[in-house]
């Protein structure tokens, strides 16, 4: 556990910190919440459209078959992060001296009206990317309730394409996260062309986006929240619904993200019983855009799953 990192005076002084930062962390004891630890590994240029293709992707077919990515790479996660963080065949621009993976601490917890996920990781020993001078480290939270069924079978990678800043399509171009289906076409260059707004519209009308939420971390001063949507772009909102707390103690970030568990039109609504899709991803060392640390696809349920649902990852129980 990442615990094993802190001595008793960092777990002291990080605890006392959190209870000091609002009525989220002061209500609930996060030492009786059970939690788990995960892997995020650094992607490189791995695209949506790369995973299809099986000249560049060993398991495009099987993917093509219904295979998940969490299926054949689980417990790679490590492994995969050291080889593609300096494999130039997948990253032309690496940061030299960058960590293939974090690990990330997760526990999630809701109390009837707000459903809270802590988020605790060492970011270790970072090179200076230069890439964001304002923040060195931010976290995020991606969420789906099945509306978009490609999140399901490979989490972050649904809104990852060829095209996008910094990928290898991008021609210089700032574009920003999206999904397939508000493309009129996809090539293995991703999709330029955007569907007409209404259809985009009733796609978003019918929940067939994804929910993000981002804390971009200072140490010692608030977090900023940033919480929006992706379909045919990243849609950040003028007023989040969402609040963090942060904390950080030699060197270990805690953040606790919350919102209303019906937070209103444009937000997935979160119901007990239900099952989850979340990714998590980690910019560290001023990193921005795709130079990120970012997990599989992870399932995460509020109060007891169904049967029909099978094991979650998380589950936000009362407190």
């Amino acid at each position: 556990m990442l615990a094993r990192f802190l001595n008793a005076a960092a777990l002291v002084a990080l605890t006392l910190a959190m209870l000091t930062q609002g009525q989220g962390a002061r209500a609930l004891d996060w030492t009786k919440v059970p939690g788990k630890d995960i892997t995020l590994f650094y992607p490189a240029q791995m695209s949506w459209e790369m995973l299809l293709t099986q000249s560049e992707h060993g398991g495009a077919e099987k993917f093509r078959d219904g295979k998940n990515c969490r299926g054949c790479h689980e417990g790679e996660e490590e492994s995969s992060g050291n080889l593609l963080v300096a494999d130039k065949s997948v990253e032309a621009t690496p940061i030299a001296g960058k960590p293939g993976s974090i690990k990330l601490n997760v526990k999630a917890a809701h109390d009837g009206e707000r459903i809270y996920i802590q988020l605790a990781f060492t970011p270790g020993a970072q090179p200076d990317a230069g890439m964001d001078k304002d923040f060195a480290t931010k976290v995020a939270v991606m969420l789906d309730d099945g509306g978009v069924a490609e999140a399901g079978r490979a989490g972050c990678w649904a809104a990852c394409h060829d095209n996008a800043t910094r990928m290898p399509s991008a021609a210089g171009k700032e574009t920003t996260k999206y999904l397939a289906r508000s493309r009129v076409s996809l090539t293995r260059k991703g999709g330029e062309e955007i569907k007409p707004a209404a259809e985009i519209d009733a796609m978003r009308t019918a929940g067939g986006f994804l929910e993000y939420w981002q804390a971009r971390l200072v140490a010692g001063a608030p977090p900023k929240v940033v919480d929006g949507t992706v379909l045919e772009k990243r849609s950040d909102r003028e007023v989040s619904a969402v609040i963090a707390e942060s904390a950080e103690s030699n060197g270990l970030w805690t953040v606790t993200f919350s919102r209303k568990l019906d937070a209103g039109p444009g937000y997935k609504p979160m119901t007990s019983g239900k099952t989850y899709t979340v990714g998590f991803s980690v910019h560290a060392g001023h990193a921005a855009h795709r130079f990120h640390y970012v997990s599989l696809e992870r399932t995460l349920t509020i109060d007891a799953p169904t049967p029909a649902s099978g094991k979650p990852d998380f589950v936000a129980a009362p407190f």
